[in-house]
């Protein structure tokens, strides 16, 4: 019989701040140094209202239950969040609309789907989908600490067939595929409907099925000798980029009128 998951350790001020607005229900005890004493107050003040536990302990304590030095002082373990498992390739009717949808597609390092989904927040985007791609990294302690809150206002959801959701989405959206070389400069793309932005994973970019899903592509110049940005700096370039709102087409010119003859 499978062990059930292990809850998530949610590690840092603004994570754990934000884990007490979006989701406290999912708190299930709060872990805390003296020197977060005046943080944590109101946060153990909601547990004891609510019967959960919660201790003062000293640093090194801290790091054993965080298994991580880089605790910030305080750590709230948290009932496991997944990712939401689309069933078909069709996004959720209920799905907060924003102008740009970040697309990660084998982004397997934790701490870059962290830093995506904080850059995410911050540009206002409002949901992450992520990949079946088996390098995919999902919702974990180390992606939680990274986002610094940012994953709490995000609905992340995982597409099974990537590819056919992308093609679905089209009339809806602008999928765009975010490559080393060969796309467009971000200011060059239309925008006259939000923006899905894929991005692949970090040596070898999107995988071929979904590149081919994808009819644009986006690429940001160099301008000194380094050839490329890590994929959470490129993300946050891209998310500043085509973040604002869609802008309608601009409606066509008016044909030219032939100047009348003189009678």
């Amino acid at each position: 019989m499978p062990r059930p998951p292990e809850p998530h350790r949610i590690c840092g001020a603004a994570p754990v701040r934000a884990l007490f607005i979006r989701r406290p229900e999912a708190v299930l005890r709060l872990f805390y140094t003296e020197a977060m004493r005046r943080m944590a107050g109101p946060l153990c003040a909601h547990l004891a209202r609510t019967r959960r536990p919660y201790r003062e302990v000293p640093p090194e304590e801290l790091a054993r239950i965080a298994g991580t030095p880089h605790h910030g002082g305080i750590c709230a373990i948290a009932q496991v969040r997944f990712a939401e498992r689309l069933q078909g390739p069709v996004l959720p009717a209920d799905l907060p609309m924003a102008p740009l949808l970040p697309v990660l597609d084998g982004i397997g390092n934790p701490h870059n789907l962290g830093a995506i989904a904080r850059s995410a927040a911050f540009f206002g985007c409002r949901a992450l989908l992520l990949s079946e791609d088996g390098r995919q990294a999902d919702l974990s302690d180390a992606a939680f600490r990274t986002a610094e809150g940012g994953l709490e206002l995000l609905r992340v959801m995982r597409a099974r067939d990537l590819p056919a959701l992308l093609r679905a989405m089209q009339p809806r959206f602008l999928v765009v595929a975010a490559t080393a070389a060969g796309g467009l400069a971000p200011e060059a793309l239309p925008r006259d409907r939000p923006v899905a932005l894929v991005l692949g994973n970090e040596e070898q970019g999107p995988s071929t099925p979904v590149l081919e899903a994808c009819p644009a592509r986006v690429t940001l110049a160099a301008a000194g000798p380094v050839e490329s940005l890590n994929v959470s700096a490129a993300a946050a370039v891209l998310f500043h980029a085509l973040g604002g709102a869609p802008q309608p087409a601009p409606p066509p010119a008016p044909p030219a009128q032939r100047p009348r003859p003189r009678r």
